[in-house]
């Protein structure tokens, strides 16, 4: 039994700030300890329940936040940039399930470190109608390769956001929401075993697991932060402008979806950054 693990980071029990999950900044180490942490917590949990396999996507910043040789389950790690999938990168259809770790809510929440992609240029994304944060639009990738989204963990917005488009997902919130800045959260030692608990759970209740409810053809429309960005957005095929910051797209290929999405967020980045 096959588990893919796209690991973030700003849901990671503790973490309210740029700086704990920035490379360089003085706490850094600390909370990617904390992070590769709660990635173990969550293989051991599904090795538990039967799982054999696991691919761990490094899908923070620049996607080298945790350390090969700690990670549990003899895992395979795939780390960098410039993935043709970035978070999703690694996904096929001879996995079995697939975990959301330390995930966070969209930009269109007050979720701890909120954000969609990138905070810089997109202010909000929805699918098929319903608002959308990285959960949402990852499980496009899966959709596509026929593998259920099982577990999500992060702070009670995350999991909300990940349960509106994967009904049943196992949710560990390690934190609560005060502001986008500020969170309660579970002492480590209790999220992990929080994270633990619900991953083994998830691979039980795997034969009854559904594939992420997303009607195709599907629809992405992109709120962006003004009008520069949309605009180039619109240079690439299939992206259509609705009003002075928005675009859609539309395609029943929910992985060709994800891609043009992904496009849209690489070559604004251009002008955002």
């Amino acid at each position: 039994m096959k588990v893919f693990i796209s690991s973030d980071m700003e849901g990671t029990a503790g973490v309210v700030d740029w700086g704990q999950c920035r490379a360089g900044q003085p706490d850094y180490e600390y909370y990617r300890t904390l992070l590769q942490n709660e990635v173990n917590a969550a293989i051991e949990g599904a090795a538990a329940a039967g799982a054999t396999e696991f691919l761990v996507n490094d899908s923070h910043s620049t996607m080298q936040n945790l350390h090969p040789d700690g990670l549990a389950g003899r895992a395979r790690y795939l780390s960098g940039r410039h993935k043709p999938l970035y978070m999703m990168q690694g996904l096929d259809d001879s996995f079995d399930a697939v975990f959301f770790l330390a995930y966070h809510g969209s930009m269109a929440t007050s979720a701890p470190l909120s954000h969609t992609y990138n905070p810089r240029a997109i202010a909000e994304v929805s699918l098929n109608g319903t608002v959308v944060g990285e959960s949402g639009i990852n499980s496009l990738v899966a959709l596509g390769h026929g593998v259920p989204v099982v577990l999500a963990t992060g702070d009670e917005v995350t999991a909300a956001e990940a349960a509106a488009i994967n009904p049943g997902v196992h949710a560990a919130v390690v934190k609560t929401a005060i502001t986008r800045f500020a969170a309660d959260s579970l002492h480590p030692t209790v999220a992990c075993e929080l994270i633990r608990r619900q991953a083994q759970s998830a691979i039980r209740a795997l034969p009854d697991a559904p594939l992420p409810t997303i009607a195709l053809p599907a629809t992405l429309t992109i709120g962006f932060r003004n009008a520069d960005l949309a605009d180039m957005a619109t240079w690439l095929a299939g992206v259509e402008r609705i009003d002075r910051t928005t675009v859609s797209v539309n395609d029943d290929d929910p992985i060709h979806l994800y891609q043009t999405f992904l496009h849209t967020v690489l070559l604004t980045r251009e002008i955002a950054e």
